[in-house]
C-alpha cells in the first residue's frame, strides 16, 4: 500500500485481519503467474476517523508462536510527528512477549518519539524505545508508536519488533479418588473444537480420560476451557439373586472437588437376576414422560434405557406415571442444570418377581389435563417381538376418553402387531386390533382399564403409537330421573297439604258465623249484609282491649247515682256482674232466669270461640224477652246503658228479619 507512507507487504492465512489507512489509499495485488487468485475479491470500506497514519488490526494465534512487525516505510524513516497504532487480540490462557528487533533513534527538535501501551481498563503505559518493554502479559492490548519533529538531516525513526504468544503454562491438576466410592467411576471428554486443549491422565495425554471405579488417578488440564470438556459419572449397582436385591435410592455421591468442569450427567446402572423385575418409583409425588405437547421444563430430567441404548422413556417429576417396570436390566441416566443444587434422591429401585411383558407402566391420569402415552422408544418404534401395556387407574366418577392420535404400523414378516384394552378384573376385551385392521380413533372406557401393545417382526416400517387419555366425569341418569320423580312427588304432597288445610280453614271459617249484638241497632248475621257501612269506614264494633275500671271508675264513685240502684247493687264495686232483676215502678211480672252455672257468674267481655263458634243448634221456643229480636223499652240511652226502673218488660222488636210465628210457650218447654 503506497500513499505518503508505505504500510507494508502483506499475503495470506497470517494474523493480520484488518488494514486502517488514513485519508487516500492505494493497493496493489501481486499474483503469481501460475497461481489462481482466491479470494477474487476483497471488502473496502470507509471506517471511523482517526488522527492516526495507519491502524492494524491482528489476532495473535494460539499456541506457540512470535509474529515479527515493521514501522511505515520501514526501512526508511517513518514519517515526523505521525502515530502509528497494532491491536492485538492474544487468546485466552497465553502470555504475550513484546521484543524491539531494531530500531533507530532520531534527533528530536520538538517533543520525544513514545511508545504506549493500552490495556481495557487500565493506565496508559509510557515507554521510550530503550525501556524495556512488556513480557509475560496477559490480554488483549494496543500499541501506539509516536515520532517527534526529527533532525531530517540526521537518521529517522525506524522500528521493527517481535511479538511472541505461548500458552500460560499453568495447568489445572486433580487427583481423582474413587477408592471410598463402591461401584462410581468418572470419564472426562473433549467436546471442544480447540486443539491447544490438553488433558492428561497419569502424564499421558488423552483425547478421552477415565477413571476406573475402585482406583486413583492424577489428572492435569492446560488450557481447557470449561466448556470444551465433559464430566460424566456412573455407578453400577448390582444384586445376585432376587432375595438379596434390597430397595436402593439412586443419589449421586459427592465428587472431587478439584475437578474443574462441572458434573454434566450421571448415570446408574442396574444389574439384577433375569428372573426379576426393576420398579422404578419417583420418591416424591409421580413421573412425567416427556412428549411433545408434553414437556418436561424442569431442571432435572431422567432417561431411563436397557443395556443395547434401547429408550424406555424421558421422564421428570409432577406427573401421571406412579410405576415403571421393565423386564431387563436398564440404565437410569440424570441429567441437571447444576447438580451442586440437585443431588436426589431421584428414584427409588426395587425388584419384583417377573412380568410377562417387557414393559409395564402404572399410570394414574389427571383430571385437569389430557395424558399423553407413548411407546417405548416413541418415535422410533418398539423393538421386535415385545410386549407393553398400560395399566390405567381411573378415579371413582370419572370416565376414561381414550383417542389413539398417532400410530405407525409396519409390514408384518411374522406374527402380528395387536392393540387390546380390557377392562380391570374382566376377561373380556372392549377392543383388540392388528395391524391389517384399522383402530377405532376413539374410545369410551367406563373405570380402570389395561392398555396392551405388541410388535411383530417387520419386514418393513416400525409399529409406535401415541394415546391420550382424557378423563370425564359421568352422568348417572338413573340417578338425575329418581332425583325428578323425587321432586315432582314432593311438590304434589305440598300442594295437597295447601289444598287441605285451606279447605279446614274456609270451613272453619263457615262454622265461626253467629250473630253480633250491636246497641240501637239491628240484629244480623254475617251473611245478611246488613251494614250500611264497610269495615274501613265504621270500626266501631271492633274492640283492641276493655278496661272496665278506667271506663266506669268515675261513676261508680258517684254517691247520687249509686242512690238510684237497689241494695243488692250497693256495697263493694267488683268487676262481676249480677242478674238483672228490672225495674222497681211498674207491675211488670218479674222474670226469674235460671241460677248461673259455677264459673260461669263472673262478666266475660267476649265470649270463648268454643262458646260462641258452635255448630247452630236446632230451633227451640224461647220467650219473647229472651229474644236478640226485641229491645226493652226499660234500658235508656247512658253511659252505663241500665235500666232506669224496674217496671214491666216492654219488649220491641228491633228487626223484621225471621218474623215467623212464634210457637206458644208452654210449661213443658220452659
Amino acid at each position: 500500500m503506497r500513499g505518503t507512507a508505505n504500510l507494508g507487504t502483506f499475503c495470506k492465512e497470517g494474523p493480520v485481519t484488518t488494514i486502517l489507512p488514513r485519508y487516500k489509499g492505494r493497493v496493489s495485488l501481486q499474483v503469481p503467474g501460475d497461481t489462481k487468485l482466491d479470494p477474487v475479491d476483497f471488502k473496502v470500506k470507509v471506517g471511523p476517523e482517526t488522527d492516526m497514519l495507519a491502524i492494524i488490526k491482528v489476532n495473535l494465534p494460539r499456541g506457540v508462536s512470535a509474529t515479527d512487525f515493521i514501522t511505515a516505510n520501514y526501512p526508511n524513516d517513518f514519517p515526523d510527528n505521525q502515530q502509528m497504532q497494532w491491536d492485538f487480540t492474544v487468546p485466552g490462557m497465553h502470555n504475550y512477549t513484546m521484543r524491539f528487533l531494531d530500531h533507530t533513534a532520531p534527533e528530536c527538535l520538538k517533543k520525544e518519539v513514545e511508545v504506549e501501551y493500552l490495556k481495557e481498563d487500565k493506565k496508559v503505559t509510557k515507554l521510550t524505545l530503550t525501556d524495556p518493554q512488556p513480557e509475560h502479559q496477559q490480554g488483549n492490548f494496543k500499541m501506539v508508536l509516536k515520532n517527534c519533529e526529527t533532525n531530517r538531516t540526521l537518521q529517522g525513526l525506524t522500528l521493527n519488533y517481535r511479538v511472541s504468544v505461548m500458552r500460560s503454562g499453568h495447568p489445572v491438576l486433580c487427583t481423582v479418588d474413587l477408592t471410598k466410592q463402591q461401584g462410581v467411576s468418572v470419564q472426562i471428554e473433549k467436546v471442544g473444537s480447540d486443539p491447544y486443549c490438553e488433558m492428561s491422565i497419569d502424564s499421558k495425554v488423552e483425547k478421552m480420560i477415565n477413571v476406573a471405579a475402585g482406583t486413583k488417578a492424577g489428572l492435569s488440564f492446560l488450557d481447557c476451557p470449561k466448556e470444551d470438556v465433559r464430566l460424566t459419572a456412573s455407578q453400577v449397582i448390582s444384586c445376585q439373586n432376587l432375595a438379596s436385591c434390597t430397595p436402593t435410592l439412586l443419589t449421586v455421591p459427592k465428587l472431587d472437588a478439584c475437578l474443574p468442569m462441572p458434573l454434566h450427567s450421571f448415570t446408574w446402572h442396574l444389574r439384577f437376576p433375569q428372573d426379576s423385575t426393576v420398579d422404578l418409583v419417583s420418591p416424591v409425588g409421580n413421573l412425567q414422560q416427556s412428549l411433545p405437547g408434553q414437556e418436561c421444563n424442569q431442571s432435572v430430567s431422567l432417561r431411563v434405557t436397557e443395556d443395547d441404548g434401547f429408550t424406555v422413556g424421558d421422564f421428570c417429576s409432577k406427573g401421571n406415571v406412579q410405576k415403571i417396570q421393565v423386564h431387563a436390566n436398564v440404565s437410569v441416566t440424570a441429567t441437571a442444570n447444576d447438580f451442586s443444587k440437585t443431588k436426589g434422591p431421584f428414584l427409588n429401585v426395587s425388584f419384583s418377581q417377573e412380568i410377562p411383558e417387557t414393559i409395564i407402566y402404572r399410570v394414574s391420569p389427571e383430571t385437569l389435563a389430557p395424558t399423553l402415552l407413548a411407546t417405548p422408544n416413541w418415535p422410533r418404534g418398539m423393538r421386535d417381538s415385545s410386549t407393553v401395556s398400560w395399566i390405567v387407574t381411573v378415579p371413582s366418577g370419572y370416565q376414561a376418553h381414550m383417542q389413539f392420535v398417532n400410530i405407525s404400523q409396519p409390514k408384518c414378516r411374522d406374527r402380528h402387531t395387536a392393540m387390546t384394552v380390557k377392562l380391570l378384573g374382566y376377561e373380556e376385551e372392549i377392543m383388540s386390533r392388528r395391524e391389517d385392521e384399522a383402530a377405532e380413533d376413539k374410545l369410551l372406557v367406563p373405570h380402570s382399564f389395561y392398555l396392551n401393545m405388541s410388535n411383530c417382526i417387520p419386514e418393513e416400517g416400525h409399529f409406535g403409537a401415541v394415546t391420550k387419555i382424557t378423563l370425564q366425569k359421568k352422568t348417572n341418569l338413573l340417578a338425575i330421573l329418581l332425583g325428578i320423580a323425587g321432586a315432582l312427588l314432593l311438590l304434589l304432597i305440598v300442594l295437597a297439604v295447601i289444598c287441605i288445610i285451606t279447605k279446614k280453614k274456609k270451613k272453619e271459617r263457615m262454622n265461626k258465623e253467629s250473630s253480633i249484638y250491636i246497641s240501637k241497632g239491628s240484629i244480623f248475621r254475617p251473611g245478611d249484609r246488613h251494614f250500611t257501612k264497610t269495615r274501613s269506614q265504621n270500626e266501631s264494633h271492633v274492640y283492641d282491649s276493655i278496661d272496665e275500671t278506667m271506663v266506669y271508675g268515675h261513676l261508680l264513685g258517684d254517691s247520687s247515682y249509686t242512690d238510684t240502684l237497689q241494695d243488692n247493687f250497693k256495697g263493694i264495686q267488683v268487676d262481676s256482674y249480677n242478674t238483672f232483676l228490672g225495674p222497681t215502678d211498674g207491675q211488670l211480672p218479674v222474670i226469674k232466669e235460671p241460677d248461673p252455672e259455677p264459673g260461669s257468674a263472673h262478666y266475660k267481655t267476649f265470649l270463648d270461640p268454643s262458646e260462641s263458634f258452635i255448630p247452630p243448634r236446632p230451633r227451640t221456643p224461647i220467650s219473647r224477652q229472651d229474644s236478640l229480636g226485641f229491645q226493652d223499652s226499660r234500658m235508656v240511652d247512658n253511659e252505663l246503658y241500665t235500666f232506669k226502673s224496674i217496671g214491666a218488660l216492654n219488649a220491641m222488636r228491633l228487626s223484621g228479619a225471621d218474623m215467623e210465628p212464634q210457637p206458644p210457650i208452654t210449661e213443658e218447654a220452659v
